[in-house]
């Protein structure tokens, strides 16, 4: 058997800058994927990634970024390139989810998405999960409150084995769209699992957004007193 050769320097040269050309590509990629998704209005990260790599006209699975660095992405570009717009946009759909997460309370709302996690701009709808055991809760509730909502089904992952369509409604209010999805009682525990990172997603309650408004409100005023 021939004795072990070392990688000379020239092949570890070449191996680096392969890694390097790789890693280039997904962040390049990604930045397309963000910038087509603030552009088009859409959230499917994979649709996202699809147009972008099409766009660039890149094929190779490697140079495919994740959904987690397409979302770091995102946030970097309308940082850059929203600025205001879009964190004045965010601000309206968080004060709009606000009463309707109060109307909405017998079903233990929580408030889920881009609305939540920050990355909301002007074409995001505000995503509410409702919790009942009763699938024809929610409707008889909007029937009663004569809210003319759309029904529709959305697909979600509960946990690793559990994956199905849930009714949803979507409505419009004060030229807001939301989207309501209505989830068994065992997902208060539990939110269902998010398509960005196979992890549960990030929700939170009426009192946990009034206090995510009360700090933004804080920022902003040390902020001004700061003159920034």
């Amino acid at each position: 058997m021939p004795p072990h050769r070392p990688p000379t320097r020239s092949a570890v040269h070449a191996r680096t800058h392969a890694l390097t050309r790789v890693r280039e590509r997904r962040q390049h990629l990604a930045a397309e994927a963000a910038r087509v998704m603030v552009e088009s209005g859409i959230r499917d990260f994979q649709l996202a990634k699809r147009k972008a790599a099409q766009r660039l006209g890149i094929v190779e699975d490697a140079a495919l970024p994740g959904n987690r660095e397409i979302e770091q992405a995102l946030r970097e570009y309308q940082r850059l390139f929203l600025g205001e717009r879009q964190q004045q946009a965010l601000r309206r759909r968080r004060d709009a989810a606000l009463p309707a997460l109060e109307f909405f309370a017998p079903f233990q709302p929580r408030l889920a998405g881009p609305v939540w996690d920050g990355t909301a701009d002007a074409h995001s709808p505000v995503l509410l999960h409702l919790h009942s055991d009763d699938p024809d809760a929610v409707s008889r509730w909007l029937s009663e409150h004569a809210i003319p909502a759309r029904p529709r089904q959305q697909r979600l992952r509960l946990d690793r084995e559990r994956e199905g369509e849930f009714p949803a409604w979507r409505f419009v209010a004060d030229g807001l769209e939301f989207d309501l999805c209505v989830l068994p009682l065992d997902c208060l525990r539990q939110a269902p699992l998010s398509a960005i990172d196979g992890r549960p997603m990030r929700r939170g309650s009426a009192r946990q957004l009034r206090e995510l408004l009360l700090a933004e409100d804080i920022a902003l005023h040390e902020a001004s007193r700061h003159g920034r």
